[in-house]
């Protein structure tokens, strides 16, 4: 019985020794990798399809530059006559600024002017308040306005 308890405290003892060796010299031997470099091999028509995409966007796009910005919102119904009477009436007043109609079942919209700022819509508001009833500022896309570049 003796033999059999000194056998397995034996055993215990190499597998002691076993799990501290893994544990105390494993990580040394895992700190010692050297980085390596990467190479990237590509086809080379990936490089020319990029080139035309960009081009193509720019050659398309090229006149319909859109940035965020605010319009004003002049009229909200389902009369679709009402609507181009709203957008009539506005361009009597304000020739200058455009006018956008659009349509989303059942309503029609007609929202007013390319504001980049808040203050910009909220001055064409209080200068229209008496032409129509209910005047929203929304924010969304627009078309901003074209920059003069001097002729030298």
């Amino acid at each position: 019985m003796k033999n059999a308890v000194s056998y397995y405290k034996a055993k215990l003892s190499r597998i002691r020794f076993c799990i501290f060796f893994v544990i105390g010299f494993l990580p040394l031997l895992a700190a010692a990798q050297t980085r390596g470099t990467v190479e990237v091999i590509k086809d080379p028509l990936i490089d020319t399809l990029m080139a035309k995409r960009a081009s193509f966007n720019k050659n398309t796009f090229a006149g319909s530059e859109t940035s965020n910005g605010y319009r004003v919102q002049i009229f909200f119904g389902s009369s679709r006559q009402a609507a181009y009477n709203a957008q009539a009436k506005f361009n009597e007043e304000y020739p200058e600024l455009r006018t956008y109609i659009s349509y989303s079942e059942p309503n029609f919209k007609v929202r007013a002017g390319d504001f980049r700022t808040r203050l910009e819509a909220q001055k064409l508001v209080t200068e229209i308040s008496g032409m129509f009833t209910s005047l929203f500022i929304i924010s969304e896309k627009i078309n901003p306005p074209k920059t003069d570049t001097p002729n030298d």
